[in-house]
């Protein structure tokens, strides 16, 4: 299925995702149509249209099939069943969609795939949250199975005989108990998968994290990682060809003495890749555009011997006039309206050398 300029791509889902994805197809010549319950979410603004619905109204979603040329999801946390409906212009595919949902169902998965995982548990129960930390020690993170994201549904254990006070504190959700692995440093590989399965992908930034929250991402990564990357992409493209996936997948690694070892895989664009819109010869969100509608895929190469890029959180957004000024500096504001703490209200990236 290939869709001509012109045409309208739906995106699920109204955060920053979905508006840069939006940006990218209008430079490709494409309408977006965007689909969200919230009342004025930041990627409507840059969008043709917009329907405001909630993700299980199988109607509107039928209708805004209809209107749509093909759809795509700019974040995970959708259920699947809701989805059914529009599967036949959906890329990527609810199998994608899927095993992101489920941390318990993904590690398995990426096991199957070739890609290791750290040591874990699944907690159903108060026996299990006390058999976790018995056989993996502390400290220890528990995460809901389902809907967690930017250190949401977490919670550490690092006391001994605190487990079930732990998981008390994430509401005895379903969740995975996971043992703190001893690494480097933290990279992605971001890999786009055409409908053909061509694949390409680009330099895995280094990201830094605080809170749980991506603040950094910077390319190159370092020695650690680039001796690493060779085997972590081809975990990611594994990922990627065994989903039958359509569009850019990312996937998150910690750089360990003995390897790389599978974070997480987030099924859609990526935070760690908005380097790439400014530092590489196509960004991320233009070649999920490509893949989606059919095209060939864009040169990942990047254009600049260094970029980073950091997340403006909450009120940091308020120092856009000195980072505009900033010479060298590419300053992204999302446009949400009220900054929160932890809030991603926008990026700035920054480009060093040629």
């Amino acid at each position: 299925m290939r869709v001509e300029p012109g045409g309208t791509i739906g995106i699920i889902g109204g955060g920053q995702l979905g508006r840069m994805l939006a940006v990218a197809a209008a430079q490709l010549g494409y309408k977006c149509h965007v689909f969200a319950p919230d009342a004025d979410p930041c990627a409507a603004g840059v969008a043709a249209r917009f329907t405001r619905a909630a993700y299980s109204d199988a109607d509107a979603l039928s209708a805004f099939a209809e209107a749509v040329d093909v759809a795509t999801y700019e974040f995970e946390n959708i259920p699947a069943s809701s989805l059914a409906a529009i599967h036949a212009k959906l890329r990527p595919g609810v199998a994608s969609l899927q095993i992101g949902q489920d941390r318990a169902i993904e590690k398995q998965f990426i096991k199957r795939c070739g890609g290791r995982v750290g040591k874990w548990m699944a907690v159903d129960t108060e026996a299990d949250a006390r058999t976790a930390e018995d056989q993996l020690g502390l400290p220890l993170v528990l995460k809901t199975r389902r809907l967690g994201y930017d250190g949401k549904g977490q919670a550490w254990s690092r006391v001994a005989g605190s487990a079930v006070e732990t998981w008390d504190s994430i509401e005895r959700q379903p969740a995975v108990a996971e043992a703190r692995v001893d690494f480097e440093v933290e990279f992605s590989v971001i890999v786009a998968r055409s409908a053909e399965g061509m694949v390409a992908t680009w330099d895995p930034p280094m990201n830094e994290h605080r809170d749980g929250i991506l603040r950094r991402s910077s390319v190159p990564a370092g020695e650690i990682v680039e001796a690493q990357q060779e085997e972590a992409i081809r975990i990611a493209t594994g990922i990627a060809e065994s989903l039958g996936h359509i569009g850019v997948l990312t996937v998150e690694f910690f750089a360990c003495a003995d390897g790389p070892i599978v974070n997480e895989v987030a099924p859609r664009v990526h935070n760690s890749g908005h380097w790439t819109i400014e530092a590489a010869a196509t960004s991320q969100f233009e070649q999920h555009i490509r893949a989606v509608c059919g095209l060939p895929l864009g040169s990942t190469q990047r254009i600049t011997a260094r970029a980073s890029m950091e997340n403006l959180l909450g009120n940091e957004v308020d120092g856009w006039p000195r980072l505009v000024a900033e010479p060298g500096a590419h300053v992204h504001i999302y446009g949400k309206g009220e900054p929160r703490p932890g809030r991603k209200m926008g990026h700035v990236t920054r480009l060093g050398g040629a």
